[in-house]
């Protein structure tokens, strides 16, 4: 019973935590418009290696289709994240996430289902490292 409870309160400050940095589920809006953390580095080789994620590219990396449909097993590897999400929402195109919302709901999203990785602003953003 209690190992319950624990979990239950780790699962409530987990989902406030997120909800406070992430500002729910309008991603875009209500984040600061200045950068208030450093930014994220980020050993892509390291952290695939580590999460098993080798061979699923397309997990991260997606494509779509002109109907906006998601293309199975297509990836974007070759292509950056900012030749589809723009730094600043384009009031043409709605449909794509700015590309700081699009990092952090990709990267949030799969640390919760999979229940690894960190989830809080200060985790990822943090002061760099003194030689």
């Amino acid at each position: 019973m209690r190992s319950f409870l624990y979990t239950l309160l780790a699962l409530s400050l987990t989902l406030g935590i997120s909800s406070f940095c992430f500002g729910g589920d309008d991603l875009g809006e209500s984040w600061p418009t200045e950068k208030t953390r450093p930014p994220v580095t980020f050993d892509h080789d390291s952290h695939n290696e580590m999460a098993d994620l080798e061979e699923s590219c397309a997990l991260c990396h997606h494509l779509f289709d002109e109907t906006g449909n998601l293309l199975e097993d297509e990836s974007s590897e070759d292509e950056s994240c900012a030749s589809c999400h723009s730094q600043t929402p384009k009031e043409e195109d709605d449909s794509k996430l700015p590309l700081r919302a699009a990092f952090h709901r990709r990267c949030k999203n799969c640390h919760l289902q999979k229940q690894k990785g960190p989830i809080a602003c200060g985790q990822c953003h943090t002061a760099p490292q003194q030689p």
